[in-house]
């Protein structure tokens, strides 16, 4: 006889083997019968949970029962042999796949978070169930995120909006997505999420009588019109509208969609039928209509969207789609899963042609940063839906050109490509594409091929890899180890001094600058000679007469220090060398050390100990020959009466009056203020950098959380 929480399971699905599902209850409870959560309840609870929302979404029983299980291997004496011999191989694979996820720490350090990221794309690539699981295991550790410490909730719900939340998307799984955004919302940005929670209540009352009656008129047409629907009122979620509010500078009142009604009917005749009635009934705002039914997102999204002007003048959407639509934009891949009976498997091969694409790369990329960066491109970013002469959508990160869409669909046509034509007219091949227009690639027989140059033009990994492929098969490519001695011999030639100028920093942002992606890149364009070779060596000079004048003036600041000496900030004092005494130390510029940092001290030539915070990228990224000028140092606590500058950013609304808040917060703390930038972008958001005279990190943190509470402030956080 089944268990009552099996019986649960088989109330959602009959047609699951109970036996195989009672088996696997009973192991995870018995392994994990002395086992609890943070809350004081018994451990069992979240495996329990796990397996009902796997259920709710319809995944198989073998994924139920490696939901119920995750947790054995990685928390318990049971072992993956063990699981193998009682459930099948299947089952073991899915739990090993979801102890390898759950093991990943995603931690500031980008190398390790490349790394982490890299495994868990191969663990997906077994069976993308396992990434399911996962998702699942997050929510409902999302759900009861409160009994954990402070520092672990914000680190968790960070993770999830930057990796989990954006993944959920990719699934087409928007139930997951939505839900995981607004816990992480609520822990990140609590005042934030208040204040919106808050003003949504306070329309509350207006709102749902507009809905009720919107839906009644709804209802009544297609009555009229003899057609079936469920029709009810929808609420946008918080995190979406605090996004729109903050990144598109809009006040509540001009969110469109924060009044909705969702219409499901029980045809894709009928979606249009209503489509036909709203838009009778009440007028359309131009340009607010999305038709997903006929051009489906890459996950498989399918709806109509329409945004209508209602009886009293404010504006409202309406989203129509089919019961089966319904179930895809909740659950996504999870609602049509490949191994129920029916479903093609090439057909969710191609819904995830994004994953295929991706594992394809990152086998070819060594350097982590660049799997990190372009993974973050092609992956989480916005995307733009453009179209092939005959109507087919392609989906290409934003900001990609027209030698993106060449490689995109074909590498041939890549290779061939001399021109393009974006809606019938001519553009170049840097050109940056827009969402709904129609490209036709211009190719020639007689095409030279890519050139090194083309790496600057295209944005998607995808294109790159397959240029260099090009490059490095014709030795079009020049010679990376070639390049970089030409640089030397003929900086040498100039009379200049090689290992000055040619400093690993130095060459890392004439890269930059030049738009070449790595220093192989800008060694191989450099190795033909001309313009590349001669703009960097100029790039790197004016990089190291630059440095030279910020020494220069430092030391012209300490020597006046020197002579006028302030009773509470001595730069050469503050710090202990391990093992020596007398020395002269000074405290780095980048980074600005503070007591309480972790820090290392960096011998200089004639200029004694530069004082770094440990995370110092200027430290991390030297050579390992450089390393050797390392010294031990520690924070001198008969110091303590000292201040140091640190540099904190502050993004905000820009408006007036906020320096002066700025300004009255550092008063009523008596904090000196030594400098501050200030700047504005386009969208009317400030960044201002201050300099702070502070005495630990103690009150960096005082400070941050005061600057926090401003009005109209995104972020604020300190900056090397």
């Amino acid at each position: 006889m089944a268990s009552e929480y099996v019986q649960s399971l088989l109330d959602i699905n009959p047609s699951y083997n109970g036996e195989l599902l009672e088996k696997a209850y009973s192991w995870a409870e018995e392994y994990h019968k002395d086992q609890k959560r943070k809350s004081g309840e018994p451990y069992i609870i979240h495996p329990k949970a796990v397996g009902v929302i796997l259920a709710e979404i319809g995944m198989d029983e073998r994924a139920l029962c490696a939901g119920i299980l995750h947790d054995v291997v990685e928390d318990t004496a049971c072992t993956l042999e063990m699981i193998d011999k009682e459930f099948g191989s299947e089952v073991a694979m899915l739990v090993d796949g979801v102890t390898k996820l759950t093991n990943l720490e995603f931690d500031s350090k980008e190398e390790r978070q490349a790394e982490n990221i890299r495994k868990m794309f191969l663990a997906m690539s077994k069976d993308i169930r396992i990434l399911v699981i996962k998702l699942c295991d997050r929510l409902h550790n999302l759900r009861t995120i409160q009994y954990m410490p402070p520092h672990k909730i914000r680190e968790k719900c960070q993770e999830t909006l930057d990796i989990y939340a954006p993944l959920a998307a990719r699934l087409g799984m928007y139930a997951f997505k939505f839900e995981m955004e607004d816990i992480s919302f609520k822990n990140l940005e609590p005042e934030a999420y208040a204040k919106l929670d808050a003003e949504m209540h306070a329309r509350n009352e207006e709102r749902t009588e507009v809905i009720k009656h919107i839906v009644a008129e709804i209802n009544k047409l297609l009555s009229e019109l003899s057609i079936k629907a469920d029709v009810y009122g929808r609420s946008k979620h918080y995190y979406s509208i605090y996004k729109k509010m903050t990144f598109q500078q809009k006040s509540l009142d001009e969110i469109f969609d924060l009044t909705a009604v969702r219409i499901i009917v029980d045809s894709v005749k009928d979606c249009y039928g209503v489509l036909g009635a709203v838009h009778t009934r009440w007028k359309p705002i131009p340009g607010r209509f999305k038709d997903y039914i006929a051009m489906p997102k890459p996950n498989n999204y399918q709806s109509l969207h329409t945004t209508v002007i209602g009886d009293n003048g404010n504006p409202f959407e309406i989203q129509i789609r089919t019961v089966e639509m319904h179930r895809i934009a909740e659950y996504g891949i999870a609602a049509h899963w490949k191994y129920k009976e029916g479903i093609q498997a090439d057909d969710e091969e191609t819904k995830l042609a994004w994953l295929r694409q991706t594992l394809e790369w990152q086998q070819e990329v060594s350097d982590s940063r660049d799997f990190v960066d372009t993974l973050k491109m092609d992956l989480f970013s916005n995307q733009v839906f453009v179209f092939t002469p005959k109507g087919d959508v392609v989906e290409l990160p934003a900001g990609s050109t027209p030698l993106d869409f060449a490689f995109k669909i074909h590498t041939a046509i890549g290779y061939k490509c001399v021109g393009a034509k974006v809606n019938g007219k001519m553009v170049t091949i840097d050109y940056e594409l827009k969402n709904g227009e129609i490209v036709d690639i211009v190719t020639s027989s007689n095409s030279k091929g890519p050139s090194i140059d083309w790496l600057k033009i295209v944005k998607t990994n995808s294109a790159k890899n397959k240029i260099r492929q090009y490059l490095k098969k014709e030795n079009k490519s020049g010679n990376a180890e070639k390049g970089k001695e030409l640089l030397e011999k003929t900086v040498k030639k100039k009379g200049l001094d090689q290992k000055e100028i040619l400093q690993n920093q130095y060459l890392l942002k004439a890269a930059k600058t030049m738009s070449y992606t790595s220093l192989e890149d800008l060694y191989n364009a450099v190795s033909y000679g001309g313009a590349v070779l001669n703009k960097t060596i100029k790039l790197c000079v004016d990089y190291y007469h630059e440095d030279i004048q910020a020494q220069l003036k430092e030391q012209e600041e300490l020597k006046i220090k020197e002579k006028k000496p302030d009773r509470k900030r001595q730069n050469t004092k503050g710090v202990t060398v391990k093992g020596v005494s007398d020395l002269y130390v000074r405290f780095a510029r980048c980074c600005n050390p503070v007591p309480g940092d972790e820090i290392i001290g960096y011998t200089t030539k004639g200029r004694g100990i530069a004082i770094h915070r440990a995370d110092c990228i200027n430290m991390l990224s030297l050579p390992e020959s450089e390393k050797a000028r390392f010294i031990e140092v520690e924070w001198d606590e008969a110091d303590s009466g000292m201040t140091f500058d640190a540099r904190i950013n502050i993004v905000a609304e820009d408006r007036k009056g906020l320096v002066a808040d700025v300004s009255k917060i550092c008063e009523d703390m008596d904090i000196n203020i030594s400098g501050v930038n200030m700047k504005r972008d386009k969208t009317g958001i400030a960044t201002m950098e201050i300099l702070l005279a502070l005495t630990s990190t103690r009150d960096i943190q005082k400070v941050l959380a005061r600057f926090s509470q401003i009005k109209g402030v995104v972020d604020v956080y300190r900056t090397s």
